[in-house]
């Protein structure tokens, strides 16, 4: 399975739109929904001079113009029981669209 299907499958159960990189058109304009992507891979361990597994980083983007304190628990606990190791989070406002953004990255091996 690929990261991004697994990230997708993964967070599935939170019931909102999940997304690589950007929204779909046929998403339209939802009031709360989750973009990700990787944004460093590199070896993890190698062995035989192949690499056997591979390191990833990746950022997963909450947006939402309610309160989202339940989804990004939701969010974080699920990566987590799948394998993800959460490194960084921090949170914005955005004017422009005034959506509420909260920043996770994680790290995963695989």
């Amino acid at each position: 399975m690929s990261l991004n299907s697994l990230i997708i499958n993964t967070l599935k159960p939170t019931g909102f739109p999940v997304r690589f990189l950007t929204l779909l058109e046929s998403d339209g304009n939802p009031p709360t929904y989750i973009k990700f992507f990787e944004y460093n891979q590199s070896g993890a361990l190698h062995g035989d001079d192949r690499e056997l597994n591979s390191s990833y980083s990746i950022q997963v983007d909450i947006f939402s113009t309610g309160n989202y304190s339940n989804l990004v628990k939701q969010v974080k606990a699920l990566l987590i029981e799948t394998g993800f190791s959460r490194t960084f989070e921090t949170e914005f406002y955005e004017t422009d669209t005034e959506f509420y953004h909260k920043v996770l990255r994680f790290h995963f091996v695989q």
